[in-house]
């Protein structure tokens, strides 16, 4: 028998379900697990009606996912290469760029908000690069600023210009 893997949904049903069974109140099950006080609500009409295997049986709502598991992580491990390695001209990764490797890699196009919540999936963190270059010394440009700056400065000139 092929056993079908649970998603997180069915998980959450599954474990109010046995806080339901041991006597947990709708209000607690919903804290716990993480959803609506209604929803408990809703699951526990179905469990009073037909136990745990109702709660199993409930059908997944929404698209179904367009990439496995397995290729989210090969675009997660993708996406910590740098983006030159990918074909891209410059070392930053654009929300154009990620969806772009999405498609050369499985061939699936998202739209950009779509390729935004893939990469917070992911664990990745909205970044902008720093405009400063990674070698700058900040005591020497304080050094410049007070002594050099000051003599290269164009003085006014004493006619009263």
């Amino acid at each position: 028998m092929v056993q079908k893997r649970l998603s997180e949904a069915a998980k959450k049903r599954l474990r109010a379900g046995r806080m339901l069974q041991k006597g947990k109140g709708c209000a607690e099950v919903a804290l716990a697990v993480g959803v609506a006080r209604q929803t408990v609500y809703t699951w526990k009409a179905l469990f009073d009606e037909g136990g745990i295997d109702a709660l199993r049986a409930v059908p997944e709502r929404g698209r179904p996912a367009q990439l496995e598991q397995g290729q989210l992580e090969q675009v997660g491990t993708a996406l910590l290469q740098s983006p030159t390695v990918h074909g891209f001209g410059t070392e930053l990764w654009t929300i154009k760029r990620v969806g772009a490797l999405i498609e050369r890699m499985h061939g699936v196009r998202f739209s950009q908000a779509h390729v935004w919540r893939i990469l917070g999936a992911l664990g990745f963190s909205p970044q902008k690069p720093d405009k400063r270059a990674i070698e700058r010394d900040d005591d020497a440009v304080r050094h410049w600023k007070r002594s050099t700056w000051p003599a290269l400065k164009k003085k006014p000139s004493e006619r009263g210009g």
